[in-house]
């Protein structure tokens, strides 16, 4: 088994909803996805973010770290939430994919974690 991280993206041309009854319904989809991959036993870990102005970035250098507010990356598209899923292959993962794109309505890019490297 292979873990890999399927992230939500929004951006201008998929913002989050800012309609209360299409986010409840997102809600609600996501609910039902989360579980269904827990009743499969693919679930590692999931959480959804806070908007992208509410992060701080934190930059370790020679002295002391610089802490700014705001996102890293300056763009129009963000990160808005995650799953982390234990599945065989990226063609499952993929499907998962395909199930959590609809649930929340928005893009989903599936990422593998790099493999561990062996203990000596």
């Amino acid at each position: 088994m292979t873990q890999y991280l399927l992230s939500v993206w929004h951006s201008p041309a998929n913002p989050v909803p800012d309609d209360p009854e299409v986010m409840q319904q997102a809600f609600k989809q996501v609910d039902a996805f989360n579980a269904e991959l827990q009743a499969q036993g693919l679930w590692v870990f999931a959480g959804g973010l806070h908007a992208p102005e509410t992060a701080t970035v934190v930059r370790a250098g020679d002295g002391d770290p610089v802490i700014t507010d705001g996102p890293f990356a300056e763009t129009k598209e963000q990160l808005g939430g995650f799953w982390i899923i234990d599945v065989p292959d990226l063609d499952a993962a993929l499907a998962w994919a395909a199930k959590g794109s609809a649930a929340c309505m928005g893009p989903v890019e599936v990422r593998p974690f790099q493999d561990e490297p062996p203990s000596s």
